[in-house]
């Protein structure tokens, strides 16, 4: 039976995208002096205007605002009479205090150990993998952060000077039997100068971007390719559409082939089980999809306030399990502290290491040197295949 599933990815210069990484960066700048922060900083952006808000409890001693213009800098917002730069876009920061109350919840202790501080939250974070790609990411949207990464780089380089920093991506794969075979559709658009005709992006994105970036045996004479299909975008980032952090939680995790549990990441340090349950439903999934015990995994975690051990946990293999999945559950059990100062210990999640992931995805290749995508927990699971 065939099937169709597509994802998108954004570049750095999508509105969105630029709110997550100047968010992660605030992060990252406060987490270097300050280890133990608490940290849940909100972006919005439109023309020529920043707004960071939310709140932040630290002993770190940040500018704020010179941090922002670095990262709208970094981006490639630079030219000015464009609608937004990093030099004339006014910055508004509105940071205040962690709630007293929130607080409450994470500094409590249940034990004598300093392990069992409770969650920041309540909520659900779901974690997947699967055999799609050697990251055990499903493949349209690996493909997708591919093509968006590539648009970045070109113009970057200089190879396509004419193109500006907004961008989109979007790759439709074809299934048969559950399995990837041939690539349907791919969507890229790129924000570009006024000066260079649609003729040239065109056949310039096809040559630069799609047929060096993408697997040519799943290209055929049947896919379809479409480059900017308006035809014009000359207008974009800040000043074409509003952005805002956490507006692209699918583009930075599974691009819709599983679930997401409605949290964000960006801009919250990892006493948010939105970010730190979500990296360890991850590193769960994978490392039970990379042992050799199930082809596809999804695992859920969830958390209430002030409580260390989750409610839940729930492991689904979809019938591709190698053993009982109540052998693989009792072994995760066993083997992972799911409290979230556990989370943070194991991964060192209280260390500047944002702004890497604030693009292109937070799981999969983009992240392959992150703590939660190792693959330390494969050996003593093999075991469980060992014993058949």
């Amino acid at each position: 039976m065939k099937k169709y599933f597509t994802s998108e990815s954004v570049t750095c210069g999508h509105p969105d995208k630029v709110c997550d990484q100047i968010a992660d960066k605030i992060l990252d700048e406060i987490l270097l002096q300050d280890p133990n922060a608490r940290v849940a900083c909100e972006v919005t952006c439109t023309t020529n205007q920043v707004h960071i808000f939310g709140e932040v409890t630290t002993t770190a001693k940040v500018d704020y605002v010179e941090v922002t213009k670095e990262v709208i800098n970094e981006i490639g917002y630079t030219a000015m009479n464009r609608g937004f730069d990093g030099t004339n876009c006014q910055i508004i920061v509105d940071l205040d205090e962690q709630s007293p109350d929130i607080a409450l919840g994470v500094n409590r202790c249940y034990s004598s150990e300093e392990l069992d501080n409770g969650a920041g939250d309540q909520g659900m974070m779901f974690g997947y993998a699967c055999c799609q790609t050697q990251h055990y990411m499903p493949l349209p949207i690996e493909l997708a952060h591919a093509l968006a990464k590539r648009l970045e780089l070109v113009r970057k380089t200089g190879e396509l000077a004419y193109l500006l920093p907004d961008g989109k991506t979007q790759v439709t794969v074809e299934y048969e039997n559950n399995q990837p075979v041939r690539i349907s559709t791919v969507v890229v658009s790129s924000q570009h100068r006024e000066d260079v005709d649609i003729a040239t992006l065109r056949e310039d994105i096809t040559s630069h971007v799609i047929l060096p970036t993408l697997p040519q045996d799943m290209l055929d004479h049947q896919t379809q390719i479409f480059i900017n299909p308006t035809g014009r975008f000359v207008v974009g980032g800040p000043a074409g559409d509003s952005g805002l952090t956490g507006r692209k939680l699918i583009v930075d995790s599974y691009g819709g082939y599983a679930r997401h549990g409605g949290g964000a990441f960006s801009g919250k340090d990892a006493t948010k089980v939105d970010r730190s349950g979500a990296y360890m439903a991850r590193y769960i999934a994978k490392n039970i999809v990379a042992s050799g015990l199930a082809d596809e995994c999804e695992v859920q975690l969830s958390y209430a306030i002030g409580l260390a051990q989750p409610v839940s946990l729930y492991i689904d293999t979809y019938q591709s399990e190698k053993v009982p999945q109540s052998e693989i559950y009792q072994s995760i059990l066993n083997l992972v502290d799911l409290r979230p100062a556990a989370i943070i210990k194991r991964f060192q999640l209280n260390k500047p290491i944002y702004s890497r992931v604030a693009c292109y995805g937070h799981f999969g290749n983009n992240a392959s040197t992150m703590p939660w995508e190792q693959t330390d927990l494969v050996k003593p699971l093999q075991k469980l295949l060992n014993k058949r």
